[in-house]
């Protein structure tokens, strides 16, 4: 277990070296293999505990989808049949679309539920 930011950042450095020598990657017999997946784990359990990944906001989520799929405000405003400006609302934060609007966000964006939920 890692005690302290010293201790995480010794270890990154030590699975950079590891990383930079293809056989530690490629064989899995090899001494280095096993070091380096020892502390990746390491690694992995200290940022899930000190550096955790916090879920996307739905004003995040929309803004990726528009983008993954070309819309504009109006042009998502017209696949969801609600009007420019609330759109804008709903990027900026300053609204939470209603039951029916969050659905059509969910099934037509693909959205997880939870986060057009906020749950």
């Amino acid at each position: 277990m890692i005690k302290s930011e010293k201790e995480y950042n010794a270890l990154l450095e030590r699975i950079e070296e590891l990383i930079s020598n293809p056989e530690n990657i490629e064989n899995p017999d090899s001494i280095g293999h096993v070091e380096l997946n020892i502390l990746s784990d390491l690694v992995a359990d200290y940022e899930e505990k000190h550096y955790p990944i916090q879920p996307p906001t739905l004003a995040e989520s929309i803004k990726l989808r528009m983008q993954e799929k070309g819309l504009n405000q109006k042009a998502l405003a017209e696949v969801l049949g609600v009007s420019s400006s609330r759109i804008s609302e709903y990027l900026n934060g300053k609204s939470e679309p209603t039951l029916k609007i969050a659905r059509e966000i969910s099934r037509k964006l693909d959205i997880d539920a939870s986060i057009v939920l906020g749950v």
